[in-house]
């Protein structure tokens, strides 16, 4: 099990940096660098085993309160031409954060079963 949840670490960390590299040409960019790379610190420490379940599960409740903060009014997909691109663009960043928070919660997961064995 030890074994899963770094390579979920491992691949995640890299996920979250290929995120905030395509993120280079959004207005916001400095923004979702912080976010996704907050993403990527808590990949890292959880692999060196030094994120705890407590601060895994506020990150989690963090990025699920974004994902409700940021979710359109109107889902209209993510598919760019498939109806308003505000209301794209949001649901795509909705969407990001709602990875980030289930991936903080398998992280919340991972550090319970560390301090029970």
């Amino acid at each position: 099990m030890k074994t899963l949840f770094n390579g979920i670490a491992i691949l995640f960390s890299i996920l979250f940096a290929y995120a905030a590299i395509v993120q280079f040409n959004d207005p916001d960019a400095y923004l979702w660098f912080a976010i996704y790379g907050l993403a990527i610190l808590a990949s890292i420490l959880f692999l060196v085993k030094r994120l705890s379940f407590l601060t895994a599960v506020i990150l989690a409740v963090l990025y699920l309160g974004g994902t409700f903060m940021l979710w359109p009014e109107k889902f209209e997909g993510v598919e760019i031409g498939q109806g308003d691109i505000v209301n794209i663009e949001r649901a795509r960043e909705a969407l990001g954060l709602l990875i980030v928070a289930v991936v903080m919660l398998v992280y919340a997961i991972g550090a319970r079963m560390r301090s029970r064995s």
